[in-house]
């Protein structure tokens, strides 16, 4: 699938390594996700955000292979964490999952997930040829 990133040279440059916009051809399918926290399938939840947010990302990609996809389908990302100082960790878990088009992304600050041990939640819109 070709993403075409929307970048306006009208508009302030993104921040990040993200997409202010991304297109999706005609007849596309989508795979919506719910939020992703940093738990393992045994339970264990790493003490850093950057290892959070990869098994966010771990989640997510085998929440897409359910309907034959992977991260490269990825069109949108909105992601939370706990505090400033969890934005880079996330953003470089993010950036290493994600080399080609980089997502539409948004990235908010809350105060707070179900459990205290928690830093980052991850959320995915995917999309892929309707007929693949």
């Amino acid at each position: 699938m070709t993403l075409r990133s929307l970048s306006p040279a009208s508009i302030r440059p993104p921040f990040a390594r993200y997409s202010h916009g991304v297109s999706v051809a005609p007849n596309h399918r989508l795979v919506v996700t719910s939020g992703q926290l940093g738990i393992a399938a045994d339970e264990t939840i790493p003490s850093q955000c950057e290892q959070q947010a990869d098994l966010c990302f771990a989640n997510i990609a085998a929440i897409l292979a359910e309907d034959g996809m992977t991260l490269a389908n990825v069109i949108r990302l909105n992601a939370y964490v706990t505090a400033r100082e969890h934005m880079q960790g996330y953003m470089r878990s993010r950036d290493r999952h994600f080399q080609g088009t980089p997502p539409a992304s948004t990235l908010v600050i809350v105060s707070g997930f179900t459990r205290p041990e928690f830093f980052v939640e991850i959320e995915a819109i995917a999309a892929a040829p309707a007929d693949g």
